[in-house]
């Protein structure tokens, strides 16, 4: 799942910048194991969680997009990231999410296996 993009890209450019999220996504999952929930930053992974919480965990370091993903190895737990605005975003087991704009201030793993 990701961000809608900006208006105005061709069909060619949408094409192209969707193909790059893709790689970008493989690449990350390809370094988050298995039970972890992954953040990554122009593909450096810059945190895991692992652990199943009743709230969301605040993130200090407050990462922001461009170039940002939520990798979700686990195989019956969401993931949620709180964005700075106020908002949440639920990924699905074995999905990820990526950040095109805002900054994230938490996570939380939850035991349910659908957003």
């Amino acid at each position: 799942m990701t961000l809608a993009m900006a208006g105005g890209l061709s069909v060619a450019a949408q094409t192209a910048a969707s193909a790059s999220t893709s790689s970008a996504v493989r690449a990350a999952a390809d370094t988050c194991s298995y039970p972890y929930v992954c953040i990554f930053k122009n593909g450096t992974r810059i945190g895991q969680f692992q652990d199943v919480t009743s709230g969301y965990q605040n993130l200090p370091s407050r990462p922001s997009g461009p170039n940002l993903t939520v990798q979700n190895t686990r195989n019956d737990d969401v993931a949620y990231v709180r964005l700075s605005s106020g908002s949440a975003i639920c990924i699905a087991p074995k999905k990820a999410y990526t950040v095109n704009s805002g900054t994230l201030t938490g996570i939380r793993i939850d035991s349910r296996s659908t957003c």
